[in-house]
C-alpha cells in the first residue's frame, strides 16, 4: 500500500490548500466583511427605528382610542342630559298644562252650574210666588166659588212645599 493511495493521509497539496483557503479567509475578513457588518448595521438600525417607530405609533393609537372613547362618553352622557333635560321639560309642560286645562274646565264647570242654580231658583222663585194665585184661580173655576187665599195659605205652602222638593228631585239627576 503506497501513501499516495489513502485519501486520509495529508500530502504536499494540502498545505497550498490549506493556505490558499487561509488568504481567502483573510481577504474575506478583510474587504468583504466590514462591508457586509456596515450593511447589517444599517439595516438593524433602520429596524430599530422602524420598531420604536411603531411603537410610539402604537401608543399614540392608544392614547387616541383613549380620547375617542372619553369624548364618546362625555358626549353620551351630555346627550342623556339633554334627553333627560327636555323629557323633564316636556313633562312639566305637559302637567302644567293639564293643570291649567283643568282649572279652566273646573272654572266653567262651576260657572254654568251656578248658572244654572240661579235660573231653577229663579224658575221655582216665579213659580212659586205665582203658584199659589194660580191654585186659587183654578179651585174657584172647579169650585166655583170665592177661595179665601188667607185661610188657606198653610195649604198652598203644603203644596209649594212639594213642588219645590220634586223640583230638587229634577236637578239632581
Amino acid at each position: 500500500m503506497s501513501t499516495g493511495s489513502i485519501f486520509l493521509l495529508p500530502n504536499g497539496t494540502w498545505f497550498v490548500e490549506l493556505a490558499v483557503v487561509l488568504v481567502i479567509l483573510w481577504v474575506v475578513t478583510k474587504y468583504a466583511l466590514p462591508m457586509l457588518n456596515t450593511a447589517i448595521e444599517a439595516r438593524q438600525d433602520k429596524i430599530r427605528t422602524a420598531l420604536t417607530a411603531a411603537d410610539e405609533a402604537r401608543a399614540a393609537a392608544e392614547a387616541a382610542g383613549d380620547e375617542r372613547t372619553r369624548v364618546l362618553d362625555e358626549a353620551r352622557d351630555q346627550a342623556r342630559e339633554i334627553v333627560a333635560n327636555a323629557q323633564a321639560l316636556s313633562d312639566q309642560v305637559k302637567a302644567e298644562s293639564g293643570a291649567r286645562g283643568e282649572a279652566e274646565y273646573e272654572r266653567i264647570v262651576a260657572q254654568a252650574n251656578a248658572e244654572v242654580a240661579a235660573a231653577r231658583q229663579r224658575a221655582i222663585d216665579e213659580a212659586s210666588a205665582r203658584i199659589g194665585e194660580i191654585v186659587f184661580d183654578l179651585v174657584a173655576k172647579v169650585v166655583g166659588r170665592e177661595v179665601d187665599q188667607s185661610a188657606h195659605q198653610d195649604l198652598v205652602r203644603e203644596a209649594v212645599a212639594a213642588l219645590n222638593a220634586e223640583a230638587q228631585k229634577e236637578a239632581n239627576r
